[in-house]
């Protein structure tokens, strides 16, 4: 009987057979740990009716293992070199339920699934997931940095709330899963890693309320310690104005004929829920370009 080769060796020998050295910097750090592996898909709770979207899939730890459980996988690689070794892999392996598709996934337009797994290349992770949430899907298992997946799910008053936990806040439900040290990877980054389940919110905010929401989480931001006023002041070329003179009139006007936007732009941007901050922006929208 063969003696079945080890996830962390079959992973050393294709990168040495096709003389691959993985760079950090492009976020290539391969998954060599079985068990979290197989936690990951086991998430996602696959069928045959499933089809699976996976960013990054590298030379396919993941995708080989999706292509089994689920009916189809669409897996986008941006690496030609990776991306041709991928599909030999897939070839010899006689898998033929795999779209690949060679491109900048922030770039490509996605074809139709219903669920996402990944483990994500890092430097992308913002901008990847809102593109996810963009489009509509039952559940996505995600591999993040553990300290942006904490921000993910930031709690109002603490360091973890940010930008990216008040713009995910009425966009989806974010669920802490598991954490992944660095041991599980080649080569092994310098931080923890943490598998998240995403899934969409059933929104009931308007697409023009949720821009200018955007847009003031945004300025917000910039500035999270500051009180709300003075962050909006200092930000407000990106809700509009160039002009601080016209932007402290207007607030000035708005706060003597309404207490509430008064008592909001007095409080700290970390302690302003993302209602509160939706509250602020329905009040303010008729003045944000």
């Amino acid at each position: 009987m063969t003696e079945k080769i080890s996830l962390a060796k079959e992973t050393k020998h294709i990168l040495q057979e096709n003389g691959i050295i993985l760079n950090k910097n492009l976020g290539q750090n391969y998954l060599i740990d079985d068990f979290k592996r197989k936690k990951i898909i086991e998430y996602a709770k696959l069928t045959k009716k499933d089809t699976v979207l996976e960013i990054g899939p590298g030379i396919g730890t993941l995708t080989i293992e999706l292509a089994k459980k689920a009916g189809k996988v669409i897996a986008i690689e941006q690496d030609p070199t990776i991306f041709n070794i991928l599909k030999k892999r897939l070839e010899k392996e006689q898998i033929d339920n795999v779209e690949l598709i060679n491109g900048d996934a922030v770039k490509v337009d996605f074809p139709d699934f219903n669920k996402i797994v990944s483990n994500l290349p890092y430097q992308i992770s913002s901008p990847i997931s809102f593109k996810f949430l963009k489009h509509d899907f039952d559940l996505a298992i995600l591999m993040y940095q553990k300290e942006f997946a904490d921000r993910m799910n930031g709690k109002v008053g603490t360091k973890q709330y940010s930008r990216l936990s008040a713009m995910l806040y009425f966009k989806a439900d974010v669920k802490f899963l598991t954490k992944v040290s660095p041991e599980s990877f080649i080569p092994s980054p310098k931080v923890d890693s943490s598998v998240v389940e995403l899934k969409p919110k059933e929104s009931k905010i308007a697409d023009d309320d949720y821009k200018i929401y955007s847009k003031v989480v945004k300025a917000l931001f910039q500035h999270r310690n500051k009180k709300a006023r003075n962050a909006l002041i200092d930000s407000r070329h990106i809700i509009g104005f160039k002009d601080k003179k016209e932007l402290k009139s207007i607030l000035n006007n708005l706060e003597d004929g309404n207490p509430r936007i008064k008592e909001l732009l007095l409080e700290r941007t970390i302690n302003l829920s993302p209602e509160n901050i939706m509250e602020l922006s329905i009040l303010l929208k008729e003045h944000i370009n």
